[in-house]
């Protein structure tokens, strides 16, 4: 039983590290269209202000997040409370470095070929969108040490953790839903996307300080 277990998560990290390489397929098929010098950040108003080879742009980040979708696997799988939140957060935590190969990579790689993509709006879309999923499990999440809202205080006791992540769970999904609404009216928006990302984060991180200063 244990080795069958052991078998299938291995399979699971050898999916995910493949798809996180799969762009150096992508790569190999467009290097002599590319640059030498390939865009491969942008500022919160979508001009570029970072560049890097395109050798690496191409095959180094995809082994960058290769590498840290390893990282995420083992730490992942080395929770002792790992049972305490929901699989379905599981699921996208040890997907996250995927995606974001399968999709930043070659959008990096396309825009250097000439091919226009919004970078300031499509990025806070997908933030929303990913904001909505976790959020609707916040709730549902139980003490642990991978997933969730660590602090000291909620780590501390039951009661707080259950109830900040019942106020961030609804904090998140709404924050995620006018994140998205905000980007969709325009991608000029990055100042109020920006307020919006920081209320997500120090709201419920207040609310578990006032918790835990009421004896919670």
């Amino acid at each position: 039983m244990i080795e069958t277990m052991k078998n299938r998560v291995d399979k699971i990290l050898i999916i995910t590290s493949l798809l996180c390489l799969a762009p150096m397929i992508l790569t190999v098929m467009i290097y002599d269209k590319l640059p030498d010098q390939v865009a491969v950040h942008w500022s919160i108003s979508g001009v570029p202000d970072n560049f890097a080879s395109k050798a690496f742009a191409g095959f180094g980040m995809p082994l960058l997040f290769a590498v840290l979708n390893a990282v995420v696997y083992f730490v992942t799988n080395a929770d002792p409370k790992r049972a305490n939140y929901a699989k379905v957060l599981g699921f996208i935590f040890k997907a996250i470095m995927p995606v974001f190969s399968l999709i930043i990579v070659p959008v990096i790689l396309f825009i250097a070929m000439g091919i226009d993509i919004d970078m300031s709006s499509h990025v806070p879309i997908f933030m929303g969108i990913l904001f909505i999923i976790v959020g609707n499990y916040f709730p549902k999440t139980k003490q642990n040490y991978t997933m969730g809202i660590k602090l000291p205080w909620t780590l501390h006791s039951e009661e707080n953790w259950n109830k900040t992540h019942r106020l961030a769970g609804y904090t998140w999904i709404i924050g995620g839903i006018l994140i998205i609404i905000s980007s969709l009216i325009s991608a000029n928006n990055y100042i109020l996307n920006i307020i919006l990302l920081v209320t997500l984060i120090v709201v419920p991180m207040v609310y578990s300080y006032i918790l835990y200063k009421k004896g919670i």
